[in-house]
């Protein structure tokens, strides 16, 4: 079987050498790009299991760069970067990104973070659960039914429940208004645009959201959508 691909977009070269040096020993493959411009290049050959990406490039907004990437790659996207405060982290995760580690950072934790990120995209895959369980709350396909952690139940319906499996089967990535319609199917345009905002009014007003400033289900404006819940399937 081969080994994970793991790309890193760094300026510095001690960064480069750094995390080249723990993820080639941790059993993984890696390609170090130092310019956006190169790493976006090779995005066009192959397509990594996870990129590890700076936000300080020389090159492009990193943001930005994190951003495209979560719309076009299938690859998961770890930040690693220097900026600490708790918006960068926010805005960093509702524009895509599955994770995200400050420097200085201990080598040892972005491996356990990788390997974290690789697990998670196998369980997507094999999931095929009825059941998850986020925020205090449990999702029950298989009946359609929302509980809370009092055990209220609430149904949804079906074309509800496919938006919510949508999300949780792809939590903290962003989801834009076409990658929807090609996953749920349905004809583009402004009545598919109307029926997915109804269809995540909805669900918000069932996971008591405040609609001005829901926690769960985030629009991303002029993009999509995020869901922020940590989520076990069962």
């Amino acid at each position: 079987m081969t080994a994970p691909l793991v790309t890193i977009l760094d300026d510095e070269p001690e960064i480069r050498q750094i995390l080249t040096d723990v993820l080639e020993d941790a059993g993984f493959r890696t390609q170090a790009f130092s310019r956006a411009r190169e790493f976006e290049a090779s995005l066009k050959r192959v397509t990594p299991d996870v990129c590890l990406v700076d936000l300080s490039l020389p090159d492009t907004d990193g943001l930005a760069l994190v951003h495209r990437l979560a719309l076009e790659q299938g690859a998961s996207v770890i930040i690693i970067s220097g900026r600490a405060q708790v918006q960068d982290r926010v805005t960093g995760l509702e524009l895509g990104a599955d994770d995200y580690i400050t420097k200085p950072f201990d080598p040892a934790e972005v491996v356990a973070r990788v390997r974290a990120r690789l697990r998670d995209a196998t369980r997507v895959v094999q999931s095929g659960g009825n059941t998850a369980v986020f925020n205090g709350w449990t999702a029950h396909f298989d009946r359609y039914v929302l509980e809370d952690e009092t055990g209220v139940e609430s149904q949804f319906s079906h074309a509800e429940g496919e938006v919510l499996r949508l999300f949780l089967e792809s939590p903290k990535r962003l989801i834009s208004r076409a990658q929807m319609q090609e996953m749920l199917g349905g004809g583009a345009g402004e009545s598919f645009d109307r029926a997915m905002d109804v269809r995540i009014s909805r669900l918000r007003t069932k996971l008591k959201e405040d609609p001005k400033n829901p926690r769960l289900i985030k629009t991303i404006y002029g993009a999509g959508y995020i869901f922020l819940g940590e989520v076990e399937w069962r």
